[in-house]
């Protein structure tokens, strides 16, 4: 007995009696120098310091733990805890989410802002828990801009070209109403792809274009602002509903915080990342006037109509 109690004392001193320091494995595809990878930063830093020796938060960004085709797999078999994917993911668990693939709905972030924080911006963030998925908040990228190999100033340019799109049933029908070839494609394949020809264009948000030198492979980029890239956090509901209240607790506000951080970046440095890319001179930017963007909002519109009766 005495041995035991020197042990247990040992051990304690050692400050290995105390309950294991929890890891939380946080992933996402893009650059740390990005919106959401600023976010994840600041999420461990601020979990790690709400809830100091309890939690390590490790984050992996660039795709270096799983790929944007492993993630949601990863997540439902808890090897990650907290991933970020694209809004145009969710499409499978719930198709009410692909309200925000739609071309042309939304104006500006403060438009997608009003609808996030509105009722129904908040239940779908609750649209998934029967599948083991609670969203924990919205994260913006930015508004996409259309880029190829040549200028896209009205839909018809866009015939015969092959998109690189997300894996979002809407985002294929939005670019084959204006005649183009829409090509599924992880995100971590995308500069390769158009440095090949395996596609001729994309759509993205500045800090996509820039981070991840998109603008080096595209001869021409338009500020089309035609729909938006955002994200949701997300994290397995088994897990997240399993962890002590004080821990779950501290985690959200951590959380929390760090979306007001990112979403920050995302609405201040949005126009900094298009002004690089145009410092860059590796791809010609060029506005899109009212007259084409109409066109180009008329041409895409019946996608609307035909996703009408999943969305609601």
């Amino acid at each position: 007995m005495k041995f035991k109690l020197i042990v247990a004392a040992g051990l304690l001193a050692l400050g290995l009696g105390a309950q294991a320091q929890m890891v939380i494995k946080l992933s996402h595809v893009v650059a740390d120098a990005t919106p959401k990878g600023q976010a994840s930063i600041k999420f461990k830093e601020l979990a790690e310091k709400a809830l100091p020796g309890k939690v390590q938060v490790q984050v992996f960004p660039n795709s270096q733990l799983f790929g944007d085709g492993k993630e949601m797999e990863a997540l439902a078999l808890g090897d990650v805890q907290i991933i970020i994917p694209s809004l145009a993911k969710f499409g499978k668990y719930t198709p009410k989410l692909q309200i925000f693939d739609l071309p042309f709905l939304f104006d500006d972030l403060a438009a997608v802002d009003r609808f996030q924080a509105s009722k129904e911006g908040q239940e779908l963030l609750k649209s998934m828990e029967k599948k083991n998925i609670i969203g924990l908040g919205y994260l913006h990228n930015g508004m996409k801009q259309l880029s190829a190999n040549k200028a896209l100033n009205t839909p018809a340019d866009a015939k015969g070209l092959k998109f690189r799109i997300q894996s979002s049933d809407v985002l294929e029908e939005q670019f084959k109403a204006v005649g183009g070839n829409p090509q599924k494609l992880a995100f971590a394949e995308v500069y390769q792809a158009l440095q090949t020809g395996v596609v001729d264009g994309t759509e993205n948000p500045w800090s996509n274009i820039y981070s991840k030198k998109f603008h080096e492979v595209q001869g021409f980029i338009m500020d089309s602002n035609h729909g938006i890239l955002d994200y949701m956090v997300i994290t397995n509901a088994k897990w997240w509903n399993g962890l002590p209240a004080d821990v779950r607790t501290a985690l959200n506000g951590a959380m929390q915080e760090a979306i007001k951080y990112g979403n920050k970046i995302a609405e201040e440095e949005g126009d900094d990342y298009r002004k690089k890319v145009i410092a860059d001179n590796k791809a010609k930017v060029l506005p899109m006037s009212k007259e084409n963007q109409m066109a180009w909002r008329t041409a895409m519109k019946p996608v609307w109509k035909k996703f009408e009766g999943e969305i609601g």
